[in-house]
């Protein structure tokens, strides 16, 4: 598994991760207002889904963005926070308890410490959780694993490369035919590496035109990949040439 630099608390670079915010945000309503409470199925109730849109200020998924296709908010039309209450039951942060998430002490013990968020939470989100159940082909497995992706995208992001470069870059070519198609590679490019990489907060994604295309999206290293991560091709990323 690759390995991790601690993160000081106030270091500024975790205001680039979505997810560090997202669970300090949820702990601190927690704080507030005592267990986040759930529906009969044990998902986040709207009450807290509409706060929790308006509070993670989520790129791709912030409130406009939402209340864009939904009038109201279950917790299923918030990927993000699916994800992040699984992953704080995965990783036994949190509980349900009596109709209500509450935390566990190991979660408490992360209430005011982003940098322990960060260096605890993101290494499992992203090593651990299987992102191709995000997707249409959750059977489809992408070639390679993250020591080459991370290595790769070191290089080929310092300067912010489209997800179609980067495909080609780690895949080659897509294939071609009379009409266009959907280039399944470069989809689970983006669920599996790209956009957990966002989520986590060490790479940034500007959206091309038309919104929506993996390919046209720009993706750039943020500070804190920099603050967090040490790699074998770090001594090659001054000299590179990127598009």
């Amino acid at each position: 598994m690759i390995a991790f630099r601690e993160i000081d608390d106030a270091d500024p670079a975790l205001a680039f991760s979505p997810l560090v915010r997202g669970m300090e945000k949820t702990f601190a309503w927690i704080g507030e207002n005592g267990g986040i409470p759930l529906t009969p199925s044990k998902a986040f109730k709207r009450l807290f889904v509409h706060w929790a849109a308006a509070a993670f200020d989520w790129p791709g998924h912030t409130e406009a963005d939402l209340f864009a296709v939904n009038k109201v908010l279950n917790e299923p039309d918030f990927a993000p926070l699916m994800v992040l209450h699984d992953l704080m039951i995965a990783m036994k942060l949190g509980r349900h308890y009596k109709g209500e998430f509450r935390l566990t002490k190991t979660g408490q013990a992360l209430v005011d410490h982003p940098g322990r968020i960060f260096g605890m939470v993101v290494p499992f989100f992203l090593f651990r959780i299987n992102h191709a159940s995000m997707s249409r082909f959750d059977d489809a497995p992408i070639l390679g694993n993250w020591d080459l992706f991370l290595n790769v995208l070191n290089v080929e992001t310092e300067d912010g490369a489209t997800g179609a470069y980067l495909r080609r870059a780690l895949f080659g070519e897509p294939e071609t035919g009379p009409l266009p198609r959907y280039d399944e590679v470069m989809g689970q490019l983006y669920i599996q590496v790209l956009r957990p990489l966002c989520w986590a907060g060490i790479l940034q994604q500007e959206r091309g035109n038309p919104r929506y295309r993996f390919e046209d999206a720009v993706f750039m290293k943020t500070p804190l990949w920099r603050a967090a991560l040490r790699l074998d091709t770090d001594r090659l990323v001054r000299g590179a040439t990127r598009h």
